[in-house]
């Protein structure tokens, strides 16, 4: 019996071998076959597993005509410049700074030849004849140029205008000043700085009918030497404020000296704060911001809407033009009360202080144009002739060729 039950075992083990390994022989069913549909889902979930396609990058050139510096016109445009590249992690610039014009359609060549540039900005007024120049050469680059008024195909024009501020500077200096005349040092004469003398004569005379401009040219957007000697002869003439257009804050230097030495001479600064060079001197002063101009233009740019054919033209409202000559303050404190004690009569306001005035015809221009702009007439040119008739007020155009002095401007615009 035990040997049976042995044989009956190993014979059930062996036959259970035997199945065990026709299984492992038998061949493996195929997969069913994949569907069209199943295939294309198949891709699309390998296709969104894979890394987002990288965002479009853009490269912007900036061409600046002084240093970068800490103050004044290039400086200011540079900060703008660093605002937008902390805006948009798409955005790549590169910047030359100092560059005359004469030279400019050489840097704009290396600036798409080398730089491989998208977008060029020429930040002065005399780069427009060589940015048409390099627009026609390039025609698959965008150029961005400041101030000027030719446009093509791939050219716009940009410009952030502060003829309000000088205005309301005008209106500060006309009630501080003891001689009745005010200084300004001048670049060059083109309808941008006749617009800002202007604005600035028509602010003094709006608060003291005496009040009296005097322009000194010095042919130089960036000057300092020549800014400082326009500046003396001014004060040596009997200018105690002075107003200025140039990349440097020497004239503002100029007024601290007078200052320091015992004659107060009353300065308003440029396009950067520049109350830190004349903390005595300094009353107020026009600054720009071109972050907010410079983000919408790029956008729209990287976005594939820009319209260069649309100028860009940003006033008060826009909050590109502000007034002051510190980040902290619209007037420097040392002047507050001088202007809270003078008493002016408006049509408006009744009687008002010079500084309420002041800051109420700032809250007015940012709210826009058409609630008050310094160029409503009548305004009449120093020769006698209406240039705005009563109740009209100057277009944009008007603006933009403005190539005469308001009547008490003193002097002519030079011809060259």
């Amino acid at each position: 019996m035990k040997t049976k039950m042995r044989v009956l075992i190993v014979s059930f083990l062996f036959a259970m071998l035997i199945v065990g390994c026709g299984e492992q022989d038998k061949p493996k069913q195929a997969p069913e076959k994949t569907t069209e549909v199943e295939a294309k889902a198949s891709e699309k979930t390998a296709d969104s597993q894979e890394a987002p396609a990288e965002e479009k990058k853009l490269k912007a050139g900036f061409i600046y005509v002084g240093p970068v510096g800490d103050y004044g016109w290039s400086h200011a445009h540079d900060l703008g410049k660093r605002y937008v590249e902390s805006l948009y992690p798409w955005l790549e610039t590169v910047i030359v700074e100092s560059v005359t014009e004469a030279d400019s359609l050489r840097i704009m060549d290396r600036l798409v030849q080398q730089q491989k540039c998208d977008v060029i900005f020429t930040t002065s007024f005399g780069y427009m004849d060589n940015t048409v120049k390099a627009a026609e050469k390039y025609p698959d680059t965008k150029f961005m140029h400041c101030a000027g008024f030719k446009r093509g195909a791939n050219l716009g024009t940009y410009f952030g205008d502060l003829y309000q501020i000088y205005y309301l500077n005008g209106m500060m200096a006309g009630i501080l000043t003891k001689s009745n005349k005010l200084g300004y040092v001048a670049a060059y004469p083109i309808p941008e700085l006749i617009r800002h003398i202007n604005a600035y004569a028509l602010g003094a005379k709006a608060v003291n009918p005496d009040a009296t401009v005097d322009v000194k040219w010095i042919y130089a957007w960036y000057g300092p030497d020549k800014a400082k000697e326009a500046a003396e002869a001014l004060i040596a003439e009997g200018c105690d404020a002075l107003a200025f257009t140039e990349d440097t804050p020497a004239v503002v230097e100029v007024g601290q000296a007078h200052c320091e030495k015992g004659k107060q001479i009353y300065t308003f600064s440029h396009y950067s704060p520049m109350q830190v060079y004349g903390k005595d001197s300094v009353v107020s002063g026009q600054r720009m911001d071109w972050g907010g101009m410079y983000a919408k233009i790029l956008k729209d740019i990287h976005e594939g809407t820009w319209d260069p054919s649309q100028d860009v033209w940003w006033l008060a409202k826009e909050k590109a033009a502000i007034l002051g000559g510190s980040p902290d303050e619209a007037v420097n404190t040392k002047f507050v009360e001088p202007l809270k004690h003078a008493m002016i009569k408006t049509e408006q306001f009744g009687e008002i202080s010079a500084y309420d005035l002041v800051m109420k015809r700032y809250e007015q221009m940012k709210q826009g144009v058409e609630v008050f702009d310094p160029f409503m007439g009548p305004v009449s040119d120093n020769k006698g002739e209406i240039k705005i008739k009563e109740g009209e007020r100057a277009s944009k155009d008007d603006l933009l060729s403005m190539m005469y002095f308001v009547d008490n401007v003193k002097g002519e615009i030079p011809n060259k």
